[in-house]
């Protein structure tokens, strides 16, 4: 706690000494202003002279070379301080204020003194209401469970879809893997495998998804999900038999009124006539 207040004392100075110099340097930029703006007037009278033809050209040069050289060689206002002993005592005991301030806001809405919780010990609280956590939380539930019970299949499955909610397809792929070296012949999760596949490709249909999708379809063909996965890839290579094979079970169980079956039954290619080959 000493240290954490010593490097915010360290810090407030430091901010403090950032300040009093952005604060001079702008000052020295203002300073140096006046004498060049008297330096153009000085040349622009000269150059009206001249125009007026009460200069000659000689006299113009004489007078211009003279006009420069008393403003160069003439002592710089810019090279006097700008910020006195004054203006650094406010700026400091402003910062030491501000310091104050902070520890006096911590004093009264922190705790100090309170030891940090261990990750392991916060995901143990988690776990007593989980039907209190959002998905990311709830992926950490889950893969507390999966690691001390490496062999718990819906331990790895509820992982993988708490990952996949948490926005993390890599990682729930990982799980429903796990999980299916477990279970092979589990539908659920090669449909499920395969969606956080084509999540994590964003929403590209690989290989390794299409054989996810293959393998939940084989296992079980009430699998809609891999269904519309399979029909979308079809529709894309051009294979209207296929669309029509993985979409109309699909079809055939969402609701007339649902907006999905219409889209599907639009996109649905049509039935070739008789005698077509």
């Amino acid at each position: 706690m000493f240290a954490f207040w010593g490097l915010t004392g360290l810090a407030a100075a430091g901010a403090a000494l950032i300040i009093l110099s952005v604060a001079r340097r702008a000052e020295v930029a203002r300073a140096a202003a006046p004498a060049d703006d008297a330096l153009s007037r000085e040349l622009s009278e000269l150059e009206r002279l001249k125009a007026r033809g009460l200069l000659d050209e000689e006299a113009f040069t004489l007078a211009r070379a003279e006009t420069a050289r008393r403003h160069l060689g003439a002592p710089r206002e810019m090279e006097a301080p700008v910020s006195g002993a004054g203006d650094r005592q406010r700026v400091l005991i402003g910062a030491a204020l501000a310091v104050l301030v902070a520890l006096g806001l911590y004093a009264v809405v922190g705790e100090a003194g309170y030891e940090d919780q261990p990750y392991a010990r916060r995901v143990a609280e988690w776990a007593r209401t989980p039907e209190t956590l959002d998905a990311p939380r709830l992926a950490a539930v889950m893969g507390e469970a999966a690691r001390t019970r490496p062999d718990d299949r819906q331990a790895l499955n509820l992982l993988g879809a708490a990952r996949f909610e948490a926005g993390d397809p890599i990682g729930a792929a990982s799980a429903f893997r796990r999980a299916l070296a477990l279970d092979p012949d589990d539908a659920v999760s090669w449909a499920r495998l395969g969606e956080s596949l084509v999540r994590a490709a964003q929403g590209r249909i690989d290989g390794d998804a299409e054989a996810a999708f293959r393998e939940a379809v084989q296992r079980d063909p009430n699998q809609l999900g891999a269904r519309y996965f399979l029909g979308e890839l079809a529709l894309t290579r051009g294979d209207a038999a296929e669309v029509r094979a993985m979409w109309g079970p699909l079809i055939a169980v969402l609701d007339p009124a649902d907006p999905r079956r219409a889209d599907l039954i639009a996109r649905l290619p049509a039935a070739p006539s008789p005698g077509t080959p």
